[in-house]
């Protein structure tokens, strides 16, 4: 194993440990002891919690309905989603329910639902951010969005909006619409802090204006994957002919874009705007690892057949 990945598996461990506790912890003493719902199925859990509480006198552990939970949709994730995700997934879940479960419940902001619901959130997003970033995710409905996209293509953004609905009509129908809105604040505190650390999904449109559109293009598709469109233009000012590329990329892909870019025309301007929806055509990282696997592939067999090449000639010349 090469020192690269270890330290990848080293710091996939750190994460592991440390947003499972910064859920347990989101959960244990600021949500459930000012009776704020977090977002997602982890509201769903606590609404169970309650239900089980207030019909059959039974307390049920909201870490432990998580866990339950969790197992079918760890199942659907195995044959949907990928192996490593839903694994990893599932595991930071369970051990996130399990430290719920140990964990004592006490608030650490009394008398101070605002903030309960405000900390608790961001310590929630921070929790998710940072696992999404390394490839796996608190498991919920983050498994459910991973089977969306990878079936469709499409984001779960109305199912995750009717869920949260769901939970913030329960939670002010039955404890009070005053806690509804400390709900609230709390599930924005939390896509908040994800859409600030995970920053993959966002997509942006660069316009560059470069005199060597070829040599760009052919930086940019070996390294990136991505689809470019090539538009003739003319300076306005000097009136000289150049060329427009137009390219819709991810946040998280700009660096090496523009570092691209400028490695191969350092007078290349580059205009970058914010899109909001890309209809198709647009190359997940499935589609861009197979990609590059092909190109490997066939790289391979092209130097293998240089090499038979090089020994049928060292043959005949002898």
């Amino acid at each position: 194993m090469t020192l690269a990945r270890v330290r990848e598996y080293g710091l996939k461990a750190i994460v592991f440990v440390t947003a499972s506790v910064l859920v347990a912890i989101s959960m244990n003493n600021f949500f459930i002891p000012n009776s704020i719902f977090s977002g997602g199925f982890n509201g769903v859990a606590q609404l169970l919690s309650l239900f089980f509480k207030a019909v059959f006198g039974i307390h049920v552990e909201v870490g432990a309905i998580i866990m339950a939970v969790n197992i079918p949709l760890a199942i659907a994730g195995w044959i949907y989603a990928g192996r490593e995700f839903t694994i990893l997934s599932f595991l930071n879940n369970f051990f996130a329910s399990f430290m719920q479960i140990v964990l004592p419940k006490q608030t650490l902001v009394a008398h101070e639902p605002i903030l309960a619901g405000l900390f608790g959130g961001l310590l929630l997003g921070v929790a998710i951010g940072i696992t999404f970033k390394l490839g796996f995710s608190t498991g919920g409905m983050d498994i459910v969005a991973m089977i969306v996209q990878k079936t469709t293509g499409k984001s779960i953004g109305f199912i995750n909006l009717f869920i949260n609905g769901f939970v913030v009509v329960i939670a002010g129908s039955f404890i009070g619409w005053q806690n509804a809105m400390y709900t609230i604040i709390g599930i924005y505190a939390t896509s908040v802090a994800v859409d600030s650390i995970h920053t993959r999904h966002q997509k942006l449109t660069a316009f560059i204006v470069t005199r060597r559109a070829d040599e760009v293009t052919k930086a940019l598709q070996e390294d990136l994957i991505r689809g470019i469109t090539i538009l003739p233009s003319v300076g306005a000012y000097t009136r000289e002919p150049n060329s427009t590329l137009m390219m819709v990329l991810s946040r998280y892909e700009l660096t090496e874009m523009e570092r691209l870019t400028k490695s191969v025309d350092p007078d290349a301007f580059i205009n970058i705007v914010n899109t909001v929806n890309v209809s198709n055509n647009f190359w997940n990282e499935d589609l861009q690892s197979q990609i590059r696997r092909e190109r490997l592939a066939a790289q391979a067999q092209i130097t293998d057949a240089l090499n038979l090449d090089a020994e049928a000639d060292k043959l005949l010349n002898k």
